[in-house]
C-alpha cells in the first residue's frame, strides 16, 4: 500500500485548539467520504459526560465493541467536516483507523494522556507495567487529496482451492466501523474467528478466484491460510498504514529482551 510514511506526526495535546474548553478540533488521518464523494477530515469532539458513561454501561453496547465505539463517537462528535449533522450511519461508515484515532483523542481530552499499561515479555514471561503517554503516539496522516489505498499482500503459501490451484495475490480494503459491528459477535466468542470475519468482509480479490466464490467461502479462506501468511497480512495492515501507530517498542527489565507489542488498552477508559 502506498502511504506517506514521511508525514509522521504527533497527536496534539489534550487542550489543543480550545484551551481549557469542552471541545477539541482534530484532523482525521484519512477522512470520511460521504455519499457524494466529498472527503471530510476536520472533526470537533466534546469531552465525555454522564451520557457517555451510560452508553458504556449499556449491556447491548458491551456485547458489541463496534456498536459501542459507534455510539460513543456519535455522541461526542460535534462536527464532521462540512456535514450539516452527524448521523450514526456516518460514524459507522468511517474507517476503523480514523475511529481509533478519535477514540484516543477523546480519551486523552477527557481523562488526560497518561495510560497505565501492562505487558508480558515473550522471552522470560515477566509481566511489567509502564505509563504510556497517548499524546506522544505517532500519527501517519494521508496527504491532502490522497485517497486511501487497498492493502495488497503477496502470500507465501497461498490459499489452495478445491481444484488444487494456489492463489497468492490478495487485495483487501481498509476496515470500516460497520465491519467492526458485523464481526463483533464472532470476536466476542473467539478472537481468531472474529479476525477472520472482519478480514473476510474486507477481502476484495484473491488470485483468480471469482467474486461469488470469495463471498461464498468468506471467513473459511482466512481460516485455511498458514500462520506465516496470516502474519504477512498483519504486517501489511500495520506497517506504514495511516492512523495512530499502536505498536510499542519495549525492553524487558528482567531479561533485557527487545520486544514489540500492541498498546495495552485494558485501562483505556479508567480514570487514574
Amino acid at each position: 500500500m502506498t502511504l506517506t510514511d514521511t508525514l509522521t506526526d504527533h497527536l496534539p495535546g489534550p487542550d489543543a485548539g480550545r484551551p481549557g474548553g469542552r471541545e477539541l478540533d482534530v484532523t482525521l488521518p484519512i477522512g470520511y467520504v460521504d455519499q457524494d464523494g466529498q472527503t471530510h477530515r476536520q472533526v470537533t469532539l466534546r469531552k465525555m459526560t454522564g451520557r457517555e458513561e451510560a452508553l458504556l454501561a449499556d449491556p447491548a453496547n458491551q456485547r458489541n465493541g463496534g456498536r459501542l465505539v459507534t455510539a460513543l463517537l456519535h455522541s461526542c462528535v460535534v462536527r464532521l467536516g462540512e456535514l450539516e449533522r452527524v448521523r450514526r450511519s456516518d460514524v459507522d461508515a468511517m474507517y476503523s483507523l480514523d475511529r481509533n484515532f478519535l477514540l484516543i483523542r477523546l480519551r486523552s481530552f477527557t481523562f488526560g494522556p497518561e495510560l497505565r499499561a501492562a505487558y508480558t515479555c515473550p522471552s522470560c514471561g515477566d509481566r511489567f507495567e509502564q505509563t504510556e503517554d497517548l499524546d506522544t503516539l505517532p500519527v501517519r496522516p494521508l496527504a491532502d487529496g490522497e485517497p486511501p489505498q487497498d492493502v495488497v499482500v503477496e502470500l507465501l503459501d497461498g490459499y489452495v482451492d478445491r481444484d488444487g490451484s494456489v492463489h497468492t495475490a490478495m487485495t483487501l480494503r481498509l476496515a470500516r466501523g460497520d465491519d467492526e459491528v458485523a464481526a463483533a459477535p464472532q470476536l466476542r466468542k473467539n478472537a481468531s474467528l472474529g479476525k477472520n470475519a472482519l478480514l473476510a468482509r474486507c477481502l476484495k480479490s484473491l488470485g483468480d478466484l471469482p467474486q461469488h466464490r470469495l463471498e461464498a467461502l468468506g471467513p473459511k479462506i482466512l481460516a485455511d491460510l498458514t500462520l506465516s501468511d496470516r502474519r504477512l497480512i498483519d504486517r501489511a495492515f500495520n506497517d506504514g498504514a495511516p492512523g495512530v501507530d499502536l505498536i510499542r517498542e519495549l525492553d524487558c527489565a528482567a531479561c533485557g529482551h527487545e520486544m514489540r507489542a500492541t498498546l495495552d488498552m485494558t485501562n483505556f477508559l479508567v480514570l487514574e
